[in-house]
C-alpha cells in the first residue's frame, strides 16, 4: 500500500471511531415515581396500563426508563412516609393517585413535576390555581364534579325509595373534603326528603358499628364516599351492608362488582394511560403549568341485581335501561 493511501485510510478510520462510540452509548435513563393510595388487583392494573402506555410512547423499562412504584395501603401515615421516600429519589416526574397522596407529595416538593390522577377537587384542595392554567409543579386528571353528591342521593332514592336518612361514611384522614360534595348532597336531600348526615370512621373495626346503626333505624341507607380507606375496605363494607340489609350507594364500580348494591362514578382506569401522555410531554420538556387539568368524560352506572333482590328491592325498569352494567 502506498504511504499516501495508508494515511488517508487511517484518517478515515480515526474519524469513524468517535461516531461509532457515540452510537453505542446507552440512552439516558429517566426515573418516574408512582405513588398509589392502596394496593390491590384493580390498582395494580392501573399501573400496568400506565406503564403500557409509556411503552407505546417510546419509554421502555430498563432501557430509557425506571419506574419506582409505592403503595400506600389507604393509610395516611404510610402515604406520608412513602411520599418522602419517592421525593428523596429525585425522579424526573411523579404520578400521584388520589387527594391524600397528592397532599403528601406537595409537602415534600414544590419543584418536581407531579401528574395527579383520581383527584376530585384540585382547585379546592389547593393543588392548582385553575384548570386551564394550573400554575406551579402540578397538573393532571380530576375524577368527580361537585354535582356527584346530588346524583348519589337521587339514585339511592330511586333504587331504595323508603330512604329518609343517608349516612355519609368516610375516614377524615383520607377522604376528599366533604365541602366539595355537601352543597349538592344537601340540595338533593332537601328536594327528596332525605336527611344527610356525615358519619366518620377512623378504623376498619368501626365500620360495622356504623352500618349496624343504619339497620336499626328504619328508612336509613348508606352513601360510601370517595376515600382510599373505603376502597381498601370495599369487600368488608359490602359484606356488612348485605348482612345488615342496608341499601348502600357507592362511587366506584368495583364496589358493585364485589356485591355492592349500586355504584355511580367515572372510569378511574382511563386516567392512567392519559397520565402517561402528560409524563411523556414533561420528560420531553413541557412544564406542568402549561398542561391543563382534564375532567372525566365517561361515567358509569352499575347495578347489582342480585344484591337488590336479596334486599327486597325492585329496581325500576327505566333505571335498568340507563345502567351501563347489570350484575346478575
Amino acid at each position: 500500500m502506498r504511504r499516501r493511501e495508508f494515511i488517508t485510510l487511517l484518517g478515515a478510520s480515526t474519524l469513524a471511531w468517535p461516531l461509532e462510540a457515540r452510537a453505542q452509548q446507552p440512552e439516558r435513563v429517566r426515573r418516574i415515581g408512582v405513588l398509589m393510595s392502596f394496593d390491590d388487583p384493580t390498582t395494580q392494573s392501573y399501573v400496568t396500563a400506565f406503564q403500557g402506555a409509556l411503552t407505546k410512547l417510546g419509554w421502555t423499562e430498563g432501557r430509557n426508563l425506571r419506574t419506582e412504584v409505592r403503595w400506600g395501603a389507604g393509610d395516611a401515615d404510610k402515604i406520608r412516609s412513602l411520599a418522602k421516600e419517592i421525593v428523596d429519589l429525585r425522579p424526573d416526574a411523579i404520578v400521584g393517585q388520589s387527594t391524600p397522596v397528592v397532599v403528601a407529595l406537595i409537602r415534600e416538593t414544590q419543584t418536581i413535576p407531579i401528574v395527579f390522577v383520581n383527584v376530585a377537587d384540585p382547585i379546592g384542595s389547593g393543588f392548582v390555581v385553575s384548570l386551564a392554567r394550573p400554575g406551579g409543579n402540578l397538573t393532571g386528571f380530576m375524577t368527580d364534579n361537585s354535582a356527584f353528591g346530588g346524583k348519589w342521593v337521587e339514585l339511592l332514592k330511586e333504587i331504595a325509595p323508603r330512604t329518609v336518612r343517608a349516612a355519609l361514611m368516610f375516614n377524615p384522614t383520607t377522604v376528599v373534603p366533604l365541602k366539595f360534595y355537601m352543597p349538592s348532597l344537601q340540595a338533593a336531600g332537601s328536594t327528596l326528603g332525605i336527611e344527610v348526615n356525615a358519619t366518620p370512621v377512623h378504623a376498619k373495626d368501626e365500620i360495622e358499628g356504623v352500618i349496624a346503626a343504619q339497620a336499626r333505624d328504619q328508612g336509613s341507607s348508606l352513601i360510601v364516599m370517595p376515600d382510599p380507606f373505603n376502597a381498601v375496605n370495599r369487600e368488608h363494607i359490602t359484606l356488612l351492608a348485605a348482612r345488615y340489609r342496608v341499601p348502600a350507594m357507592y362511587y366506584r364500580r368495583e364496589f358493585a362488582e364485589v356485591g355492592g348494591l349500586i355504584a355511580y362514578g367515572n372510569d378511574f382506569a382511563e386516567q392512567f394511560p392519559q397520565a402517561a401522555t402528560y409524563v411523556d410531554r414533561i420528560l420531553k420538556g413541557a412544564k406542568p403549568e402549561d398542561l391543563p387539568v382534564q375532567a372525566p368524560t365517561r361515567f358509569d352506572l352499575i347495578i347489582n341485581l342480585k344484591t337488590a333482590k336479596s334486599l327486597g328491592l325492585d329496581v325500576p325498569f327505566g333505571m335498568q335501561q340507563r345502567a351501563d352494567a347489570l350484575i346478575e
